[in-house]
């Protein structure tokens, strides 16, 4: 399926075709590892693997046939990589159940987890279908930070019966329903930074004086960047979460960087990271034992901190797993608590080894490098921005759960997207990668070319006076 380009005349192919092609492969992928681990697990494979795979092949198939009809020259590649990974979590959510059936605390359900992944897939098609351009949401970009703000707020003010899970105050609990704004507050602010950024670049682009080689911003042009380090501060403080806080500001400094082409806005940025860390750690007893974890797990195995026994099992699961692995369903990845959810890479580490956790990073890898590659191609710059914060936040995210995970940093309460157990952040990220295949469409789809004059128009004229 091609389509003319109006300045040239070729054509430029909406490479739909090879989307599909690429669904398949991740359809029959995770379908073999689905049987895999029943084969292991069950020492059979049930006729409800073909169920399954038939299932998860119908619903993506249903969201490729909506991008080629509202999305025909989106990006070919981001849809398969988000089923592989979804259909990775699903089948290693579903492994981790079965070695924790019977037990007195079972893990997550994973049917539950397939209900949030039709629900991600809904919101995906509405973003699609509602959104026909992404320029338009730059005018909502005051009204998306306020309902942003408020997302994020929310759980802060609300009773800590409502809202605390696990010392975190992220989540809005209604019955049997747990919500994290937080993961919605990141699309609507990302929209809010982009349009921002678009209109204020010149002025923070503007330099008073050099120092060090740097070219620093006017003292009057700090406001934007003190307010989000502001706002990070106080929802580590309220809230305790110390992921979130690091990802809104990150987002934000990476932004005002790519915007504004400014090295000084990046040493600001960090330089305030390490004073509010250093703040941190010496005011809120949770950051110091976050840090005693990462620094020490071996002295508080197992008896201090539960964290620390948490880290050091998903060490051992990891290293357990070697470079190749136990094989699906053949390690004992249910040693580690929440090995569904915030340590599903140390799942990932045990039974597919070091080439397998290496070939799960490289698929964010390509996410995020398809992402900030429509960023370079799109035309408008709130277009730029946007892509290149939503790719950002799709790699600082990553960066921060493997890096605690791996004990490169320390451990914080974000999810790895598409892959852990959760249904707010699944749903948010299904509308990240909406939007990124908007613009994406935007980006590659030809102009439109004006209709050829009629002859009586393009006729010669001549002035003619008595």
């Amino acid at each position: 399926m091609t389509a003319p380009a109006a300045d040239t005349g070729r054509t430029i192919p909406t490479r739909r075709n090879t989307e599909l092609a690429l669904l398949l492969f991740a359809v029959v992928l995770v379908t073999g590892a689905e049987a895999v681990v029943d084969a292991n697990v069950r020492d059979k494979v049930s006729l409800q693997v073909a169920y399954y795979g038939a299932g998860f092949a119908a619903l993506w198939l249903v969201a490729h046939v909506v991008v080629r009809k509202v999305a025909p020259y989106a990006d070919p590649v981001l849809l398969p990589i988000a089923a592989l990974l979804n259909g990775l979590g699903l089948v290693l959510i579903y492994r981790v159940r079965l070695a924790t059936k019977g037990r007195k605390y079972p893990s997550a359900d994973p049917k539950q987890q397939v209900v949030w992944m039709v629900v991600g897939l809904v919101f995906f098609i509405a973003v699609l279908l509602i959104i026909r351009n992404h320029r338009v949401l730059s005018r909502y970009a005051y009204t998306l930070a306020a309902l942003g703000l408020a997302l994020l707020i929310m759980p802060a003010i609300l009773p800590a019966r409502f809202s605390e899970v696990n010392g975190a105050r992220v989540w809005i609990r209604v019955g049997g329903l747990s919500i994290q704004p937080g993961e919605f507050a990141k699309l609507c602010l990302l929209v809010f930074f982009a349009a921002y950024l678009v209109d204020k670049r010149d002025v923070l682009s503007l330099a008073s004086r050099r120092f060090l080689g740097l070219a620093l911003p006017r003292g009057r042009d700090l406001g934007p960047v003190l307010v989000a380090w502001l706002a990070s501060v106080a929802v580590l403080v309220r809230e305790t979460d110390l992921g979130m806080s690091l990802l809104f500001f990150g987002m934000f400094v990476a932004l005002l960087y790519i915007a504004t082409e400014r090295t000084s806005w990046l040493v600001i940025g960090l330089g305030l990271f390490a004073g509010g860390a250093f703040l941190a750690y010496h005011l809120f007893g949770h950051v110091q034992d976050r840090v005693s974890i990462w620094l020490h797990p071996d002295q508080f195995y197992n008896t201090v901190y539960p964290n620390s026994y948490q880290l050091m099992q998903g060490l051992f699961g990891m290293g357990t797993g070697g470079l190749f692995g136990t094989g699906l369903g053949q390690g004992y990845p249910q040693l580690v608590p929440f090995a569904e959810s915030d340590f599903i890479i140390a799942t990932v580490g045990e039974e597919l080894g070091l080439f397998g956790l290496v070939a799960v990073l490289v698929l964010y890898g390509l996410f995020v490098m398809r992402g900030f590659r429509i960023a370079m191609s799109v035309r408008d710059p709130f277009g730029k921005l946007l892509t290149a914060g939503l790719s950002v936040s799709m790699g600082l995210q990553v960066f921060v759960i493997v890096g605690g995970v791996t004990k490169l940093i320390p451990l914080t309460g974000l999810t790895t997207p598409f892959l852990s157990y959760g249904g707010s952040s699944l749903v948010a990220n299904f509308g990240l990668m909406a939007l990124l295949l908007r613009v994406s469409d935007a980006s590659r789809r030809p102009a439109v070319q004006a209709p050829p004059k009629s002859p009586l128009a393009q006729a010669m004229t001549e002035v003619v006076t008595r």
